[in-house]
Formats: structure tokens, C-alpha cells, sequence
């Protein structure tokens, strides 16, 4: 307990202070453990020519599940900052909570609340709220596979324009792992596609694909690519970020 508590102490500032976070990736799979934390961080600083880049990312879940097994609450909070001489390069935070029930093996209901907020993007502020369904429709020993479609309302802020808009829009997702038999790494791919109701032009797109290698029972070693694609701004212009990332994460 009073490491769990030294994790929580040193991650809350960044968890209350990403965009572009793979919820999936982010969900602690277990059958039976009723607390997790899990924590990743990641710092890099760069010289070049005097001209000095630092790099912070923090990553923070923890999950809950009831005596039943049939009720789960995640909360997940990610903060990332690159620093240079002359000021922010970027600056992005991301706040997520969700509640699961499940039906049976096969079949969960979703709600979730959402905040983020990204420097370099058009939209630099988004909160939402939603629910939906997700199916298990792979359970092997060492290969799942997970879909899920969900109702989002969110309200989005626009700097640039200094508007504010309010949509109702579908998310659809699915999801790949893979552990290999000795359990010495997994594979984890995921794929987002979420239209405007009223506007199928209108939609975003988020492909994940991440690597974990434990390196003893509570120290992994993790790779992430992202790319995320928005086809229609409030702009009216297309926007993209693709990012990678390795670091070092930490499991209670």
C-alpha cells in the first residue's frame, strides 16, 4: 500500500494538469484482481548546437472492479510536454473515465466522460460524454479481439475562430492483442473510426499499434506508434499527428 500511494503522489500533477490516448491499450486485463495501477513515464533532453528540447510524457491508470467481477471503473490521465529555448513546442493533457458492466462474457455496456486538450491542434479543447456496447469476440489463450460502438456527445473549443460547437457523434473501434507464450511481450492493435451523425465526411481516425516487454513483475519496457487523421476541421481543412514513443512503465 504505501508504494501505491508514493505512485499516486508523484503522477496526480500530471493526471490533473493526451489527445491522441488508445483507451484500449490502456485497459488492465484481468479475471480476477480487483485493484490495478499502472503508470508510464517517459523524458528525454536533447542538445543541438546549444539549442536544448525536453521531453515529458506521463501516463497514469488505474482500474477498480467490484466483488462480482461485473462492474469496472477505469480512470486514466496522460500529460505531455515538450519544452525548448524559445518556449512550448507542445503541450497536451487527457483525462478519461469509464464504467463497464458486464452482461455475460461476450457482451459489456460502456459509459464514459472525457477531457483533453492539445497545443498543436485546431480543436485545442474537446470534452464529451457517451455510452455504448463492446464484444468480446475473441478469447484465446494468447490472442483477443474486442469491438465496440459508442454514442459521444462533445463540445468542442476553437481558439482560432474563438467558437464553441456541440456534436453528436459515433465511435467505432476495434481491437487486436497478442501474448506470446512465455509472456515475455504483447502486441496490442487498435483501430478508431468516429463520423458526425449528420456528416459522414465529417470524421476522425486513430490507429495505435503498441509493444510491451515486462522486464521483471512490476517494470515493462513500451513502444507506441500513433497516427491520428481528422478529415474536417472547423477550419474546413484536413489535420494529422503521427507520433512514436518509448519509455518505461510501472504495474501495482
Amino acid at each position: 500500500m504505501p508504494k501505491t500511494l508514493l505512485l499516486i503522489c508523484l503522477f496526480l500533477p500530471w493526471l490533473l494538469s493526451a489527445q491522441l490516448v488508445n483507451i484500449e491499450t490502456q485497459r488492465i486485463q484481468s479475471d480476477s484482481t480487483q485493484f490495478v495501477l499502472n503508470a508510464d513515464f517517459g523524458f528525454d533532453h536533447s542538445n543541438n548546437d546549444g539549442v536544448t528540447v525536453n521531453q515529458i510524457q506521463a501516463t497514469i491508470t488505474t482500474q477498480i472492479r467490484s466483488k462480482d467481477l461485473k462492474k469496472t471503473y477505469l480512470l486514466l490521465g496522460n500529460y505531455n510536454l515538450v519544452d525548448a529555448d524559445e518556449g512550448n513546442l507542445q503541450n497536451s493533457w487527457f483525462l478519461h473515465g469509464r464504467f463497464n458492466y458486464s452482461i455475460d462474457k461476450l457482451i459489456k455496456l460502456e459509459a464514459f466522460l472525457q477531457g483533453q486538450y492539445n497545443q498543436l491542434l485546431v480543436v485545442r479543447q474537446r470534452n464529451l460524454i457517451g455510452a455504448g456496447v463492446r464484444f468480446n469476440w475473441i478469447d484465446r489463450k494468447n490472442f483477443t479481439g474486442h469491438l465496440g460502438n459508442s454514442y459521444m456527445y462533445e463540445v468542442e473549443y476553437n481558439d482560432t475562430l474563438r467558437s464553441k460547437s456541440y456534436n453528436h457523434r459515433n465511435s467505432t473501434y476495434i481491437s487486436f492483442s497478442y501474448t506470446s507464450s512465455s509472456r515475455n511481450f504483447m502486441l496490442t492493435n487498435t483501430f478508431y473510426y468516429q463520423p458526425l451523425y449528420r456528416n459522414l465526411d465529417d470524421y476522425r481516425l486513430l490507429e495505435q499499434f503498441r509493444f510491451d516487454f515486462p522486464l521483471n513483475k512490476w517494470l515493462k519496457f513500451f513502444a507506441v506508434y500513433d497516427y491520428y487523421f481528422d478529415n474536417e476541421t472547423p477550419l474546413n481543412t484536413k489535420e494529422y499527428t503521427s507520433k512514436l514513443q518509448m519509455g518505461f512503465g510501472i504495474s501495482i
